[in-house]
């Protein structure tokens, strides 16, 4: 290198700091095609076919995203008529169980409606004798009474039962009669 700055000032010209020598510029130029050669033929055509296999797997993956979200919609709406099918069911079987409880509860309501008629009608019937029982037994009770004291007013003995009967008998109409005219 000494030699050629010796060179080079004996010469009298001086290079350009810049601009390097012919020789490097042609070896540089000769490796730089080798090494474009090279990447243009083995490197590019390999990276190409990894971005293509990336796209490839990415489309694929949306392809396969689709699908899965078209089957999950087609599942909700499945979901969703049977919800709505389970709804309408729950609500029949509600309505039949309110019918069914409206049956059961009036045929127990007419079940104890006529329980409680036959076991009543036996007490108005023992009701109703027993009253016709103390009515008979009033009407001899206030006859027995009504003919003693006729006797007594009378000064006689009324001996017969059929017309002291009779007597007793339109006594106790009569007095009924102005009873219920009274009211």
């Amino acid at each position: 290198m000494i030699n050629a700055v010796i060179l080079a000032a004996e010469e009298g010209a001086t290079p350009n700091p810049l601009l390097p020598a012919t020789y490097d510029i042609v070896w540089s130029a000769v490796v730089f095609a080798i090494i474009l050669i090279a990447f243009w033929k083995v490197f590019l055509p390999k990276l190409q076919k990894m971005l293509d296999e990336r796209a490839e797997a990415i489309e694929g993956n949306i392809a396969k995203a689709d699908e899965a979200q078209a089957k999950a919609e087609a599942a909700l709406q499945e979901y969703n008529a049977q919800l709505a099918g389970a709804r309408q069911e729950a609500a029949e079987i509600r309505d039949a169980a309110r019918a069914d409880a409206t049956k059961i509860v009036s045929k127990a309501k007419d079940d104890a409606t006529s329980a409680a008629a036959r076991i009543a009608q036996p007490a108005h019937s023992q009701i109703e004798a027993g009253r016709e029982s103390a009515v008979v037994s009033r009407r001899k009770e206030v006859g027995s009474l009504a003919i003693d004291l006729a006797s007594g007013v009378v000064g006689e003995q009324l001996t017969d039962d059929a017309k002291a009967s009779a007597l007793v008998d339109r006594f106790l109409a009569d007095l009924e009669a102005s009873e219920k005219a009274t009211k």
